[in-house]
């Protein structure tokens, strides 16, 4: 039946960002889009903490709603079909859709009953920016309602059985951390026995010049082969360049060839978040038309010194150490360095042999820990599809939960 028959449904809404007495003395816990990311792995049932709250004079002179304790919420905008149970009386912003259970509905069932139709959820939702799932859809949603008996059967069985494979999920990802420090700890190593042989320098020994691209009105679009797209801070991550993280420029827009990224390019983040700042990366041959961005740099190195040396040397713990000492911004969400900076990067000496060698040896190792970690990730992809369909079967009656147990699951 409609969930709304069995459930008060319900939604919320921004007090006036205009009216700041609205935002004072605020107590009220307020789930707004910046606290989807708590619920993306579906992991956590109940939310707790959101990051902002609003007053009760806020809540009073806008549609925004206090709901109880036990209510349970779905995102229905921008992220859409993650789903949790209000820990504590609650509001929420008109992100999402709530729902107040009645006598003859379980609040945890009814959080496994949204899960299970989550894929669905997303096919529903419409939108060419941000999808959306309208109040008028969010009526018509329909679950199963079995006698309140069975509804806790359900939800104990997949309490229990989906806690079982999140620990493994768990479990796997703790390895996949434990690959990329293994890795990162050869890098350094690498680094530090190339130091010890010959010595080190800072890279303004090696510099011929550097470029820095502009910032002009862009389309979100990435760009088409045929269309010139102006790289986003995305495109870098450490060791990796990711030509589709563009966007395009307008045609009213007149590309400034000198800032045209080519093949064998060494790029450097100049703003990006902490962790992330001076990520380097060497380009590949690409077939779209790039244009740097003023949050990039583009160094010019000297002849003898490979690109590729300079990039996998910044992946190494001193050089990203220095990145986050010396990087500066406005909030923590994003940071800047200088080129002064840039330029003060320890390099080990190498001559044009020791790089390359150096270089295979560290891509051997990360091929090596890329494949086991492809892997890992592998078995995360089938657990968490178990996970869905175990969830589905459940609610919709394909197994009986009375008798059905999760043995099997760990292998």
């Amino acid at each position: 039946m409609p969930i709304r028959l069995v459930a008060r449904l319900g939604s919320g809404h921004t007090p006036s960002r205009s009216m700041p007495e609205y935002w004072d003395n605020c107590t009220v816990p307020w789930i707004t889009l910046a606290d989807v990311w708590q619920l993306r792995s579906g992991t956590t049932d109940v939310i707790r903490e959101t990051k902002e709250k609003v007053s009760a004079l806020g809540l009073a002179n806008s549609a925004a709603v206090k709901h109880p304790a036990g209510t349970v919420i779905l995102s229905r905008t921008a992220s859409v079909g993650f789903s949790a149970i209000m820990g504590t009386d609650m509001a929420t912003s008109q992100d999402f859709a709530t729902w107040t259970c009645g006598p003859k509905l379980d609040p945890r069932y009814l959080l496994h009953s949204l899960r299970a139709m989550a894929p669905d959820l997303k096919r529903i939702a419409t939108g060419s920016t941000h999808k959306t799932i309208y109040m008028p859809d969010i009526e018509q949603l329909r679950i199963p309602v079995p006698p309140m008996d069975e509804q806790h059967r359900i939800a104990d069985f997949l309490d229990t059985e989906t806690g079982r494979v999140e620990r493994l999920i768990s479990l796997q990802r703790r390895i996949a951390i434990r690959l990329e420090e293994r890795e990162a700890a050869q890098l350094d190593i690498a680094i530090d026995e190339q130091s010890a042989l010959s010595g080190v320098v800072p890279l303004r020994r090696f510099l011929w010049g550097v470029d820095q691209g502009t910032s002009p009105q862009c389309d979100a679009i990435p760009a088409d082969e045929d269309e010139w797209g102006v790289l986003k801070v995305s495109c870098l991550r450490p060791g990796e360049f990711l030509a589709h993280e563009n966007k395009r420029l307008p045609t009213s827009e007149k590309p400034m060839r000198r800032s045209e990224v080519h093949e064998g390019d060494l790029l450097i983040t100049r703003a990006n978040t902490p962790q992330l700042v001076g990520s380097t990366a060497v380009v590949p041959k690409v077939r779209s038309k790039l244009l740097l961005s003023d949050k990039i740099f583009r160094v010019r190195l000297r002849h003898g010194l490979d690109p590729e040396y300079v990039a996998t040397v910044a992946r190494g713990t001193r050089i990203r150490s220095l990145c986050s000492a010396t990087s500066n911004g406005a909030s923590q969400s994003m940071a800047n360095i200088r080129f002064d900076e840039v330029k003060a990067w320890p390099i080990p000496v190498a001559d044009s042999s020791e790089q390359r060698h150096f270089i295979e040896k560290v891509n051997r190792s990360r091929e090596q820990v890329n494949a086991l970690r492809s892997t890992i990730m592998r078995q995360v992809d089938r657990l968490a599809e178990r996970r869905q369909a175990l969830i589905t079967a459940a609610v919709t009656g394909q197994i009986d939960v009375s008798t059905a147990s999760g043995r099997g699951i760990e292998e």
